[in-house]
């Protein structure tokens, strides 16, 4: 007959090492989990009728940080920088990063990079944000390649601005501008603005979708990708997915996040075929499982 003696000893052996192992899963698992943000694009219609509320949800699946849009004449949301700020906080939410507009077809149009744009800055400064970046440019705003020179000057300027408040300026991308134009590549102008005052946010569905390889981005322009939109495509269609449930090989990107740069990443799905918290939640788990 075994004695208590012995069995209890065995017990506190076989118990010290599953914890041993547990806390190399669970601790990964926390490190991922903490720097998981989210794009709130994914989001409008829902913070539209209930930002608070949509905002409680975002933080209860362990979001910590967001990237914010929608930023107009000196509101966030519809609230002042004051109110916004005291909302994120009291949700523990990090407002890592913002997107704004060129604001060079709607120039009436306030807090963008056209009109406005000191505000702009200093309201993204004082709500504790890092990075101020152009989400997009309208089809009215890049008729040609002559469109994107002149954009080179504009982000410089936007960037210096930015700078001086202590925020970092940022071009995020989607998939033309890795159309040739005039046989320009209209991304290479983008990138051929100062590397100091404009880093560029890579969207990672997009450059895909292009039928590019952004580990080979990385390696053409190294340490420019601080921000990254970590978004998947469907294996069938090519339409937006859960991350984790598509084509995209996130662990070899991932693998590249040293050359490219990357401080942060934004969970972001533009359409869900799914209630769209539903489809953030499964991003967010997915995302806490990759070893990346």
């Amino acid at each position: 007959m075994k004695s208590t003696e012995n069995i209890s000893r065995r017990s506190f052996v076989k118990a010290g090492a599953l914890l041993m192992a547990t806390p190399m899963l669970s601790n990964w698992e926390m490190k991922a989990s903490s720097k998981v943000g989210l794009q709130l694009y994914t989001l409008r219609n829902e913070l539209s009728k209930d930002l608070e509320g949509t905002l409680k949800k975002v933080a209860a699946i362990g979001y910590k940080e967001v990237e914010l849009f929608g930023y107009t004449d000196g509101k966030f949301f519809g609230k002042t920088t004051k109110e916004f700020k005291a909302m994120l906080k009291n949700l523990g939410l990090d407002p890592v990063s913002g997107h704004y507009g060129a604001g060079v077809e709607r120039k009436d149009v306030k807090g963008t990079l056209s009109n406005d744009w000191q505000r702009a800055v200093d309201d993204a400064a004082e709500l504790g944000q890092k990075y101020v970046n152009c989400a997009y440019l309208t089809d009215a705003e890049r008729k040609s390649i002559d469109d994107y020179k002149k954009y080179v000057d504009l982000f410089n300027k936007s960037g210096e601005v930015a700078k001086k408040a202590g925020l970092q300026f940022g071009y995020h991308n989607h998939d033309f501008e890795f159309k040739k134009m005039d046989g320009q590549l209209p991304y290479d102008l983008i990138a051929s603005t100062d590397p100091e005052l404009v880093k560029l946010e890579l969207d990672l569905y997009w450059i895909v979708k292009a039928g590019l390889d952004p580990v080979d981005l990385f390696k053409k322009y190294p340490g420019r990708f601080p921000l990254w939109h970590v978004k998947d495509m469907d294996k069938g269609d090519q339409s937006f997915a859960e991350v984790g449930t598509g084509s995209i090989d996130f662990k070899k990107i991932f693998d590249a996040r040293k050359i490219a740069g990357m401080t942060h990443f934004f969970v972001e799905q533009d359409m869900a075929k799914r209630p769209p918290v539903e489809a953030i939640e499964i991003s967010f788990k997915n995302v806490a499982k990759m070893n990346v």
